[in-house]
Protein backbone atom coordinates (compact mmCIF):
# COMPACT_ATOMS: atom_id res chain seq x y z
CA UNK A 1 0.00 0.00 0.00
CA UNK A 2 1.23 3.43 -0.87
CA UNK A 3 1.42 6.05 1.82
CA UNK A 4 -0.86 9.01 1.45
CA UNK A 5 0.82 12.34 0.93
CA UNK A 6 0.08 14.68 3.79
CA UNK A 7 -0.96 18.06 2.57
CA UNK A 8 0.13 20.92 4.74
CA UNK A 9 -3.14 22.66 5.48
CA UNK A 10 -2.95 26.10 6.97
CA UNK A 11 -5.14 26.60 10.04
CA UNK A 12 -7.85 29.22 9.98
CA UNK A 13 -6.82 32.30 11.92
CA UNK A 14 -8.34 35.62 12.84
CA UNK A 15 -7.91 38.16 10.00
CA UNK A 16 -5.75 40.38 12.25
CA UNK A 17 -3.29 37.48 12.64
CA UNK A 18 -3.04 36.58 8.94
CA UNK A 19 0.40 35.19 8.14
CA UNK A 20 1.18 34.35 11.77
CA UNK A 21 3.45 31.34 12.21
CA UNK A 22 5.27 30.08 15.28
CA UNK A 23 8.09 27.54 15.21
CA UNK A 24 10.26 25.86 17.83
CA UNK A 25 13.72 24.72 16.74
CA UNK A 26 15.68 21.76 18.09
CA UNK A 27 17.23 23.92 20.83
CA UNK A 28 13.84 25.11 22.07
CA UNK A 29 14.08 28.62 20.65
CA UNK A 30 10.67 29.99 19.70
CA UNK A 31 10.53 32.01 16.49
CA UNK A 32 7.48 33.91 15.33
CA UNK A 33 6.50 35.84 12.23
CA UNK A 34 4.55 38.33 14.34
CA UNK A 35 5.97 40.95 16.70
CA UNK A 36 5.48 40.02 20.37
CA UNK A 37 3.96 43.42 21.22
CA UNK A 38 1.41 43.12 18.41
CA UNK A 39 0.47 39.61 19.55
CA UNK A 40 0.06 40.75 23.17
CA UNK A 41 -2.11 43.70 22.05
CA UNK A 42 -4.33 41.28 20.11
CA UNK A 43 -4.66 38.94 23.11
CA UNK A 44 -5.44 41.84 25.48
CA UNK A 45 -8.18 42.99 23.11
CA UNK A 46 -9.82 39.61 22.44
CA UNK A 47 -9.26 37.47 25.55
CA UNK A 48 -11.64 37.75 28.49
CA UNK A 49 -10.38 38.64 31.94
CA UNK A 50 -9.28 35.73 34.11
CA UNK A 51 -11.43 35.56 37.25
CA UNK A 52 -8.71 33.74 39.20
CA UNK A 53 -6.18 36.53 38.64
CA UNK A 54 -8.62 39.26 39.70
CA UNK A 55 -9.23 37.71 43.10
CA UNK A 56 -5.50 37.33 43.78
CA UNK A 57 -4.83 40.98 42.89
CA UNK A 58 -7.47 42.15 45.39
CA UNK A 59 -6.04 39.99 48.20
CA UNK A 60 -2.48 41.28 47.96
Amino acid sequence: MAKKDKKKELPTVHPELAGFEMNIDSLGTITSTLDRDRLNAFLDKHMPEDKKLKSKENEG
